[in-house]
């Protein structure tokens, strides 16, 4: 059977739907009551009153016994009640009341009958429109075949079945009085009526596939297929396939046939594909891959809106999907849908993605058992319609009938393929033959200077090709520079597409470059990158407005460059000169035309307003330079261009969105009046009149007669065979060649797929081949480099090269910097051997400052030899860090929580500024460059005497709230430790959070994204356009930087920072071991958990007078050298902790150094000890009292007073004896009193009568050390004899403790410390935290 081309004859008129409004009048009313009057009311009783006194009269008189008076009493009672009877009647009214209610119900029935006649005009005009599913078969063929089309009122409506609808002519119900003035059987009535007729049952429900992205029918698989067939049916048989194009996605089994039937449908074909079978029927395994089929079909359609203008002679898709899943990457569900897309899910699909979209931009459908379609609404579920069925086998018949009918403009070959009339396309108009065949070799033969920068972008209405002209109008040109506007849908981007592939497909890469520039998007310039001509592709500037100012400098730079090429090849004053001495033979690099094509350039301008002024700069040196500048956008406000359009000498104008648009491009209003058909538009050069042309087509499936699988139409087809004909692909049968000896086989081009365009095609065929361009935009940073780019994966040590030949120079890489002036990427090191060498790291939150540390350690511990350059670590951040442990460089890394750790870290490295300070003195070095060259013998090897030390500190607002004493500490390195090579390297969030005096010292700044640009100290505006990544900044000039990974392993995965960094470290400290053995940074020393007093118990022997005063305390975390309590520079003391600290051994170890440092005749001991705990710690010949209570002690206060009144000084003493204080003689009194909590109550204090003596301590041979709990003690220090302690300086031990109890010696707080550990307080030495010596009890020796 042929197919035979269908042509619409006249549209037949559909029966009139009957308009209006039926107006229904009011139900009658009662009859209302009259009041009766008042003689009427009292006669009857003044009778009935008359009567009664009659009988009593006659009664009393006796005329009652004579029968006849008796006839004048019931006269009178008969009178009497006729006149009740008459009073009380109203058989009148309620005749009227019948008659009235007769009248009403004689016209609801007139009523009832014009109504029933409109129904039934309503429901003939309704089938019209929608026809049942049965009578489908006999419309085929018949004009109303197809016969709905753009302009139609029920274009793309869809059946759903018969349901219940509102009536043509809404009947309107009259206002009425109140209900209970109306006559009941009326209303009743006329409420009846309404509710029966107000509404047409068995009625065509419709849906408009328009205001539907998707559809979701629910119920019983085999009811609700059968229903969407039978909406499928009724669609394809009223719109025709350039209208309605349906596509499945269905899974094998059940759903695949199902939908089996649609294989003989016209609309079911590809537009463009054939296989074995003819035209690639629209069925697939999955939603992708419909996308994927129907890709040119679907892929400039927008994000779906209901109220979206509909764009003619574009076919609706309605995409069935039944049985399959979705993964949510598919476009119609990642943009919640498209326009002129539908997608029909059928019950027992697994997309329940599709359900979702549905219920957001669609509808979704209950069915149930017996068919009847419910939808959810907030009231609960309503019917809608009775869903229409059509069994498989009636769908089939009616698309077979329907698979021989072709619209009138297709012609379908014998093999299935289909062709139109076209215009002649962009290789007809170069004249470069068929696209999979060009050859660049023989395209790019040099041109005529006419023919350069000239090539035809369409046709004219006569057919004949329009030239665009690019060169200067002095060479015979129409530019350099132009415009072009085009507004949605005008087909201005691949206007754009069209013109540059006629350029790179003519024009070879040493005498054409292009800059591509697309402001939105990215899909107008996709695909182009691979040519050698494109120097540059500069996308979705919108999304990044930063990378504008980039793009504004690498188009200074070239400018710049260009520049500086004809200054330094002869001081040529233009490129034309420049390329004509390289003709005749001058060794010079080619300097070809550059073409500047930008996109939405009133977007940019919008954005950047400052850009104008680049443009401005292109259009006055573009002639000189060979810069060529394209503007175009979708449209042109009045003084955008700002001095742009004296630049501007062509202009092309596709349609406008307005009339004022196309005046101001072409002077004339021609363009707004352009059809509707993209590629349509007008080309006007300077003062010349517009010329109408219409644009070639690029971006179109490229066709080369060739079928889906690649087989060539012309090939000689395989035997016929008898094949099923199914709905999925059908390869096409294999060709019977002739024999062939030796073939040869094609390379494969891009045209072997037909879903390639003719851009595709012609790219391919240019891919590869010709000179590079001269790179003018350099992709981004993106995600950095790999620290091995710059320092290699193996350690070399180059960091030590100094200049001519020095020791070091402490240079280490840091960072890629991006210089897009330059049109290059440079590597930006820190140098920290000069004034710079502290560093400061600062960023905001998750800026990546833990990361470029990192780097830094890394980068120097790869460069610098293990005894040149010490590490040492304070990890307050995320512990980054401690992936650098492992490097011979670290000898420490402290982390949060490890405070005893934090601060040996930071001591150990200030001993080393002081240890230096003193050999830097003894040994004469004027400077640390000279202390660098110095050298030590070590194992047989020279090592660095003093090798440069960095102190890293991540979070160093975190250091100043934890540990507050040792700011000042870091402070003092800063400022100092540069001259004995000692550098402080730390990271912060905020400038802020510096003070000024540590933020001058720090020379060497790297400024990541802040958290706020305004604190910015490099450039605030630059600031503002770092982008939000790690590793982000900007250096001293203002250049965008980002921060190596710090990884030696050549990969980019941000993921995986920290385990690379720890496999670098690892693997250069393997290196740097086999290099140079076991040489590293010193660690740092810990002071120990537990000090035995043993250990110090022989620093406390006599001295050469048999006495000592300086007892050991225990060791100091600064240098870890012993500290001691001097009882004779500071006599009195306090020892504050929580129990169990380590309190009273402090005094027994106190107690013991004076026993064994000093002889009975020079030191007593008086011990206060309510506990009991050194019972028994000391022999009679040093103890002179031991209170265990304060019956006791008080005696023995006594008895002390006593014997300090006798050594006060009397007024006889002389001043020599003041001074060496003989006035006096006998022992040294030390008074130790623990748990002074227990000694001081509410009765009083018993030391409170020594008091007087504390001033005159050490003139007198007294010491008063007291201990007592922590808890409580900020009370304790209002009592007097406290209190005077603290107010004569007394030195103090203040152990673990709560903060909350304040400032207690000194400034300093309590707080938790592990037993034994305390902060010691004196008056010349400040607050030093020492380890106190472990006493155990026992007797002393």
């Amino acid at each position: 059977m042929g197919d035979v081309v269908f042509t619409r004859a006249g549209k037949v008129s559909a029966p009139p739907v009957p308009q209006g409004e039926v107006s229904l009048q009011a139900p009658p009313d009662l009859p209302r009551p009259t009041p009766r009057p008042l003689i009427q009311i009292v006669l009857p009783i003044v009778l009935v009153v008359a009567v009664v006194g009659m009988v009593v009269v006659m009664m009393r008189t006796g005329m009652m016994r004579n029968p006849m008076f008796l006839l004048f009493p019931v006269m009178m009672a008969v009178s009497a009640v006729g006149m009740l009877a008459g009073t009380l009647g109203g058989g009148g009214k309620t005749a009227e009341t019948d008659e009235l209610r007769k009248d009403y119900l004689r016209y609801l029935g007139q009523t009832r009958d014009t109504v029933r006649g409109t129904a039934a005009a309503q429901r003939a005009a309704a089938l019209w429109r929608h026809p049942d599913p049965v009578e489908l078969p006999a419309m085929v063929g018949t004009a109303r075949m197809w016969e709905r089309d753009d302009d139609d009122p029920d274009d793309l409506t869809l059946r759903v079945g018969p349901g219940r609808q509102s009536l043509a002519t809404p009947l309107r119900v009259p206002d009425t009085g109140p209900v209970d003035d109306l006559e009941p059987v009326s209303v009743v009535s006329m409420r009846r009526f309404v509710r029966v007729h107000s509404v047409v049952d068995d009625l065509p429900v419709a849906l408009e596939l328009r205001a539907f992205a998707a559809l979701s029918l629910d119920g019983e698989v085999a009811t609700v297929r059968s229903a969407v067939r039978a909406m499928l049916a009724g669609l394809v048989l009223s719109h025709g396939p350039g209208r309605v194009r349906v596509a499945v996605a269905a899974s094998e089994g059940e759903a695949r046939r199902a939908w089996e039937w649609l294989k003989w449908l016209p609309h079911h074909e590809h537009p463009v594909y054939t296989d074995g079978g003819g035209r690639v029927r629209l069925t697939e395994f999955s939603l992708a891959g419909v996308e994927s089929m129907l890709g040119s079909e679907i892929a400039e359609r927008p994000t779906f809106s209901p109220s979206a203008v509909q764009v003619p002679g574009r076919a609706h898709l309605v995409l069935v999907v039944d049985g399959v899943g979705v993964t949510g990457a598919e476009r119609i569900l990642a943009e919640d849908g498209l326009d002129g897309v539908t997608v029909i899910e059928v019950s027992g699909s697994r997309a329940g993605q599709l359900r979702d979209l549905a219920l957001r931009r669609g509808l979704c459908l209950q069915v149930d058992d017996d068919g009847v379609a419910r939808i959810g609404t907030d009231s609960g579920d309503e019917d809608i319609a009775r869903v229409d069925a059509m069994s498989l086998p009636e769908a089939e018949r009616l698309a077979m009938a329907l698979s021989r009918y072709r619209p009138a403009d297709t012609v379908t070959h014998a093999d299935g393929s289909t062709t139109t009339r076209r215009a002649p396309g962009l290789p007809d108009l170069l004249g470069i033959g068929v696209a999979t065949l060009v050859d660049p070799a023989v395209a790019w033969r040099r041109r005529g200077e006419r023919d350069r920068l000239r090539v035809p972008v369409g046709v004219s209405p006569d057919g004949a090709p329009v030239e665009l002209d690019l060169k200067e109008a002095a060479h015979g040109g129409m530019g350099p520079h132009g415009l072009c506007i085009g507004a949605t849908g005008s087909g201005k981007s691949e206007f754009l597409r069209t013109l540059v592939l006629g350029l790179v497909a003519t024009h070879d890469p040493d005498a054409l470059n292009l800059v591509l520039v697309d402001f939105k998007g990215g899909a107008t310039f996709l695909g182009l990158e691979p040519l050698a001509h494109v120097a540059a592709v500069i996308t979705n500037l919108q999304a990044e407005i930063t990378m504008v100012d980039r793009m504004r400098d690498a188009l200074e730079g070239e400018l710049t460059r260009r520049q500086e090429m004809l200054r330094a090849a002869g001081n040529y004053a233009n490129v034309g000169e420049y390329e004509a001495a390289r003709a005749r033979g001058a060794a010079l690099d080619p300097l070809p035309a550059l073409v500047i094509v930008v996109d939405e350039f009133t977007e940019l301008l919008s954005s950047k307003p400052e850009f104008a002024e680049l443009f401005l700069t292109i259009g006055r040196l573009g002639r000189s330079l060979h810069i060529h500048l394209l503007l175009a956008s979708q449209r042109l406000e009045e003084g955008r261009l700002r001095g742009l359009d004296s630049h501007l000498s062509y202009r092309i104008a596709l349609k406008t969105f307005s009339a004022t648009e196309s005046r101001t491009v072409l002077g004339v209003t021609d363009a707004y009046h352009l059809p509707a058909t993209p590629g349509a538009g007008y080309l006007k050069v300077d003062a010349g009149d517009p010329v109408r042309f219409d644009a070639a087509y690029v971006s179109g499936p490229y066709r080369q007669d060739r079928r889906l699988d690649g087989s060539s139409v012309a090939t000689p087809a395989a035997r016929a065979t008898v094949r099923p004909f199914t709905s999925w692909y059908m390869p096409v049968p294999a060709p019977v060649l002739p024999p062939v000896d030796d073939v040869a086989l094609a390379p494969p081009t891009p045209a072997d797929d037909d879903s390639a365009s003719l851009l595709d095609v012609l790219v391919g065929r240019l891919t590869g081949h010709g000179r590079p361009a001269h790179e003018v935009w350099l992709p981004p940073l993106g995600e950095g480099a790999p620290l091995d780019v710059a320092v290699g994966a193996e350690p070399t040590g180059a960091g030590q090269a100094g200049p001519g030949g020095g020791p070091t120079a402490l240079r280490f890489p840091l960072a890629v910097v991006d210089l897009p002036f330059e049109q290059r990427r440079a590597t930006w090191s820190v140098d920290l051997s000069g004034a710079d060498g502290n560093v400061a790291v600062v960023g905001g939150t998750r800026a990546g400052k833990s990361t470029t540390l990192c780097t830094l350690v890394l980068s120097a511990a790869a460069t610098s030899e293990p005894d040149r350059l010490s590490v040492y670590i304070v990890d307050l951040g995320g512990g980054l860090l401690r992936s650098v442990a492992p490097l011979p460089h670290v000898g420490g890394v402290a982390q949060r929580g490890d405070e005893e750790r934090i601060r040996r870290t930071v001591a150990e490295v200030d001993a080393e500024r002081r240890r230096r300070e003193t050999a830097f003195r003894e040994s004469n070095v004027t400077s640390v460059e000279q202390a660098r060259r110095r050298t030590v013998d070590r194992d047989g090897r020279p090592v660095a005497e003093f090798p440069d030390v960095l102190l890293v500190v991540d979070g160093w607002q975190a250091l100043r709230t934890e540990h507050e004493d040792l700011e000042q500490v870091v402070l003092g390195l800063a400022a100092d430790g540069l001259s004995y090579g000692i550098h402080v390297v730390l990271s912060a969030a905020r400038w802020a959070d510096l003070r000024p005096a540590l933020r001058d010292a720090l020379g060497t700044r790297v400024e990541l994204r802040l958290g706020d640009p305004t604190d910015s100290m490099i450039d605030r505006r630059a600031a503002m356009g770092v982008p939000v990544a790690p590793g982000r900044g900007l250096t001293r000039d203002r250049e965008h930087m980002l921060v190596y990974q710090p990884r030696l392993d050549g990969h980019i995965d941000p993921g995986g920072i920290a385990d690379a960094t720890a496999d670098a470290a690892r693997h250069l400290a393997a290196r740097w071991r086999g290099r140079v053995g076991d040489v590293g940074a010193a660690p740092v020393r810990m002071l120990p958990e537990v000090l035995p007093y043993e250990q110090v118990a022989s620093l406390a022997r006599p001295g050469p007078d048999g006495g000592r005063t300086r007892l050991p305390l225990g060791l100091d975390e600064s240098d870890l050298t012993v500290a001691y309590a001097d009882l004779e520079a500071d006599p009195l003391m306090l020892v504050f902790g929580d129990s169990e600290c380590g309190k009273t051994s402090v005094l027994r170890s106190l107690a013991r150094g004076l026993v064994a440092g000093n002889d009975p005749a020079h030191a007593k001991l008086i011990v206060a000890d309510y506990r009991r705990s050194m019972l028994g710690e000391f022999d009679d010949t040093h103890l002179a009292g031991y209170a265990a209570t304060e019956s006791a002690f008080v005696p023995m206060v006594e008895h002390l007073e006593r014997i300090l009144d006798e050594r006060m000084p009397g007024p006889d003493v002389t001043p020599e004896e003041l001074r060496s204080r003989s006035w006096w003689s006998g022992p040294r009194i030390t008074l130790l009193v623990d748990d002074l909590d227990l000694v001081i109550t509410g009765a009083g204090n018993p030391l409170q009568p020594l008091a007087r003596f504390l001033p005159h301590a050490r003139d007198i041979g007294l010491s008063v050390i007291l201990a007592r709990r922590s808890a409580g003690a900020s009370r304790t220090m209002y009592d007097p004899f406290v209190s005077r302690i603290r107010d004569l300086g007394g030195a103090g031990l203040i152990m673990s403790g709560s903060r909350e109890e304040g400032p207690l010696l000194g400034g300093v707080r309590p707080g938790p410390l592990p037993a034994g550990r305390g902060r010691f307080v004196t008056r010349d030495g400040g607050a030093r935290l020492v380890q106190t010596a472990l006493a155990k009890p026992g007797p002393t020796a």
